[in-house]
């Protein structure tokens, strides 16, 4: 596995480090290196030493060309040019794309050329812009009309392809965005809530937050079951994310053909206790993931993909233990 080094000035690779690992998980092999202001050259280089100590293919993610953590492993570097890289203008999504390249990319020269290109996918810009208003004499433009898909055509098999079905209390946020969404590849992401529906402004901060390439849709629960019935979605790969088990009972209880459910975070309140580092019950919520095996779906706790699956029988028995 190559070794991914976060070098910065002051603690900043630090808090990548740190917020990278809440989005993907705890990471084997990734080390931090830090120019603090009393370190001089020296000092900065002897962490340099000791961090990349029994590795052979090393990544360095760097803060900034040309200052003391670049100069210093630019002459460790020395020696070592086959198989140590180092990439400056080090951001999250550069990190978190280091982490998804070397599950299949064993070199380090290759993971530095990837994620040069794909880190760029993360800068974007959000600008209000005013428009002025329309000339009293000009017509006002025409939208183009979409080309829909007449109602009763059946697409492929007529059935949506569920790749990912998640329990979450924040619905869309960077784990899922990010991570989930690289791992499942789906082509919509469903929020299927009925509080979220009716919430203009949440609705349009979860679009925004939609991944490139990926259609971001907010609906009611019973929309869901209206879109799970229509042909015309056949073949989609689609991922659905629930507030609560609750409201995956009623869908499913509903039809909606959903398989397998993903327990990723219910958060904790007044009258939940906590089960795992993600996930809080109340008596009520157990009685639901018990209804949700009852109809065969097949429950499980899962964070992010780089953490193994928990047993949905193991949550509840603690679950109730506490209860």
């Amino acid at each position: 596995m190559v070794r991914i080094i976060l070098a910065s000035h002051g603690e900043f690779a630090l808090g990548l480090h740190q917020s990278s690992e809440m989005i993907f998980g705890t990471q084997e092999e990734v080390k931090c290196v830090t120019l603090m202001p009393s370190d001089g050259p020296e000092t900065f280089r002897s962490k340099v030493d000791e961090a990349v100590v029994g590795a052979d293919e090393v990544l360095f993610l760097v803060d900034l060309w040309g200052g003391t953590p670049f100069n210093q492993i630019s002459m460790a570097l020395n020696g070592h040019e086959e198989k140590w890289a180092i990439v400056t203008g080090m951001n999250l999504p550069m990190v978190i794309e280091a982490y998804v390249a070397r599950n299949s990319i064993e070199s380090a020269h290759e993971m530095a050329t990837l994620i040069c290109e794909k880190s760029k996918e993360g800068i974007l810009t959000k600008i209000a812009t005013v428009q002025a208003a329309p000339k009293a004499n000009s017509a006002p433009a025409q939208k183009p009309k979409a080309n829909k898909i007449p109602e009763g055509t059946v697409v492929g098999d007529g059935k949506i392809n569920y790749v990912f079905a998640r329990v979450d209390t924040r619905l869309l946020h960077g784990q899922v965005a990010t991570t989930w969404t690289k791992e499942t590849k789906p082509q919509r992401i469903v929020i299927a809530s009925n509080s979220v529906a009716k919430d203009e402004l949440r609705k349009t901060m979860i679009v925004q937050a939609a991944p490139p390439g990926v259609k971001v849709h907010v609906v009611a629960l019973d929309q869901l079951v209206k879109i799970d019935s229509d042909p015309r979605f056949g073949g989609t790969r689609m991922m659905v994310l629930f507030e609560t088990p609750q409201d995956a009972l009623y869908c499913i209880e509903k039809g909606v053909a959903i398989e397998k459910l993903c327990l990723g975070s219910m958060a904790h309140s007044l009258g939940k206790v906590v089960a795992t580092r993600a996930l809080a019950f109340n008596a009520d919520d157990v009685k639901t993931v018990e209804a949700l095996l009852d109809k065969n779906v097949n429950v499980y706790g899962q964070t992010v993909p780089s953490e193994s699956p928990l047993k949905v029988a193991d949550i509840l028995k603690k679950a109730k233990d506490l209860l």
